[in-house]
This record gives structure tokens, sequence and C-alpha cells, in this order.
């Protein structure tokens, strides 16, 4: 919230790290606008998203974490030191200075949007129990490799797991349980979630099952 305009909310680019209850965590100067505005009013909300496989990003999976934060304090700093300069190693830099100080963003409530059509809202201790998904890291590579290579079959999955006719598709995200497919139609642009036969857990089992299922659609 702005300390100059109160009311308004006040908007800023900001790097952060996720300890393992999936918490933000900050590492800015007192110095900055937006850790002045917070020592006043610690109400914030942290917009994230993943990159846009097709280069929509309407497309691609975002989320709001809603929450208040705080400057952490205490025995809890080595800790989230160490976390933050694994996901920021050129924080090293800077992390000694005087100015700076970690803080860290407690939840309330979270919105999520998945594409175009899927949305909704997290409940707080539901986002801070869940696990990260096993496909977290290969997601991009896969979504990169798919969209290159293999829009003929997503076309083909979509007719058969969605029932939709699409001329064009991108899938714009994945997981173990399934994907989610941007898809051109006679009807306009139309989103879908095609749930995989079997969960799955890596890359290699990703494309297995994937392999399968197309298989099974053209049979």
């Amino acid at each position: 919230m702005s300390g100059k305009l109160p009311g308004y909310p006040f908007g800023s680019l900001m790097p952060y790290a996720l300890d393992a209850s999936g918490r933000p965590i900050f590492l800015i100067s007192n110095m900055a606008m937006h850790t002045q505005n917070l020592k006043k009013d610690g109400r914030a909300s942290l917009f994230f998203e993943q990159a846009a496989a097709d280069g929509d990003p309407l497309g691609a999976a975002r989320g709001t974490v809603v929450g208040d934060v705080t400057a952490v304090l205490g025995d809890e700093l080595a800790g989230v030191r160490e976390i933050y300069l694994a996901r920021h190693e050129n924080s090293r830099y800077w992390v000694d200075f005087a100015d700076f100080g970690f803080f860290r963003l407690e939840p309330v409530d979270v919105y999520y949007v998945g594409g175009f059509g899927v949305m909704g809202w997290v409940a707080a201790e539901e986002y801070r129990t869940a696990a990260p998904d096993p496909l977290a890291e290969a997601a991009a590579g896969i979504l990169a490799h798919m969209n290159a290579d293999h829009v003929d079959s997503m076309i083909l999955l979509a007719k058969q797991h969605a029932g939709l006719e699409a001329t064009e598709a991108a899938m714009t995200s994945v997981d173990r349980l399934g994907f989610t497919l941007r898809l051109k139609t006679a009807e306009g642009m139309k989103g879908a979630r095609v749930n995989f036969t079997r969960e799955v857990k890596t890359a290699g089992e990703t494309r297995t099952v994937l392999v399968e299922m197309v298989k099974a659609a053209k049979g």
C-alpha cells in the first residue's frame, strides 16, 4: 500500500525465494520505496507467472499471493539467508550491506489462474501444506518440445479427450496429473485440461504416457 497516497496500491518488481512452506522471502533495502511502504502497512500481494510457452501471457499459469509482510529477525535469519542466496547467488554482493534486510510474506489467501477458463482461490493452509509438483523443473523443456514438434498430436488429444476440434494447439502447462492446452477452434480460442492416464514424476515418464495416449487416440 502506498505511504504517500493512502488507500492506493503500490506495485514494484521484487525478486523472491520460497521457504519450505511456500512463503515468499525478499531481500530489500530500507531506502527503497516499497520497503518504506511495507514498514507503514505490511499488507501486500505478490504476483507471479509461468513463462508463456506460446508467447501469449494470458494463456500461461499465474497467481497472486495475498498476505502480510514482516521483517525476519533473530534465529530465523540464518536459514532465510541460506534459502534466498541459493536462489539468488548474485545477492551475495549486497546481502551484508547495512541498509538491506530480509522480509517474508505470510499468505492469507492465494488466487490462481491456470490459463483460459481455469481459475480459483486456494486456501492459505492448503497452499502451505502443498508439495511442489515433481515436473516443476522439467516443465519448461516439456512445453518447448511439445509446442515445437508435436502440434498434430496435441490437436488429436484435444479431440479425443476434450471433444474439441482445433486447427492449432499449444501446451501451456504440464504437471504430474496432466496438461493444459490452448486451442484455436472454429468458435474461437478455447482452453482444455487433459488428464494423463496415470500419474507421472519425471520428464521420461511424461513422454512415455503421452506416446501411449497418442497411439491409443490414433487407434
